[in-house]
């Protein structure tokens, strides 16, 4: 049986958080430690709306090119991580999002990580982005029908069940 220090970090976080306050208030004062916890929390909410931003669009970039974003995702995830840890009040949590900023840690973390990640799906597409059916019988088992305006007619009862009006379907088009 493989024993995990992970369960032990988690629950000894609150712990060393408590005494990383302490121990920073006592070196600046009770007032700039405050002031020091919102500002890493304001940075940390402006990255994630940053990064999460850049991340979609970097996304939608190498969607649209066919390429593998695996890049992109990566790092963008990192740094959404990095914004939560700094939202999240606490200074070891900070440190630990500080030091995902740092594009030589996300390649030291990817590369350390990397091998253990399985990928699985395709990100390729087949140059048909939005979604339709662009030309009849591209596509075998389509449910696709285009037909000409006056080749279209509606059958059955003449008055709708989810109105109270009459039908309005035998009026002329403008």
């Amino acid at each position: 049986m493989r024993f995990s220090f992970l369960p032990i970090v988690i629950l000894m976080m609150p712990i060393l958080e408590i005494a990383g306050f302490i121990v920073v208030g006592k070196a600046i004062g009770l007032w700039l430690t405050l002031a020091l916890v919102l500002f890493t929390s304001f940075l940390g909410l402006l990255i994630l709306r940053v990064g999460g931003i850049g991340m979609v669009r970097n996304l939608q970039d190498a969607g649209r090119t066919g390429a593998q974003p695996a890049d992109e995702l990566v790092n963008g995830a990192m740094r959404v991580v990095a914004g939560i840890l700094l939202f999240i009040p606490g200074f070891i949590t900070d440190i630990l999002g500080l030091l995902l900023l740092s594009p030589a840690i996300r390649r030291f973390m990817w590369k350390a990580f990397g091998p253990r990640v399985v990928v699985g799906g395709s990100f390729r597409q087949s140059g048909n982005y939005s979604g339709y059916q662009t030309s009849p019988g591209a596509r075998s088992g389509s449910k696709v029908v285009d037909l000409e305006e006056e080749e279209f007619h509606r059958d059955g009862p003449k008055d709708s069940p989810w109105s109270s009006r009459p039908d309005d379907r035998d009026l002329p088009k403008p």
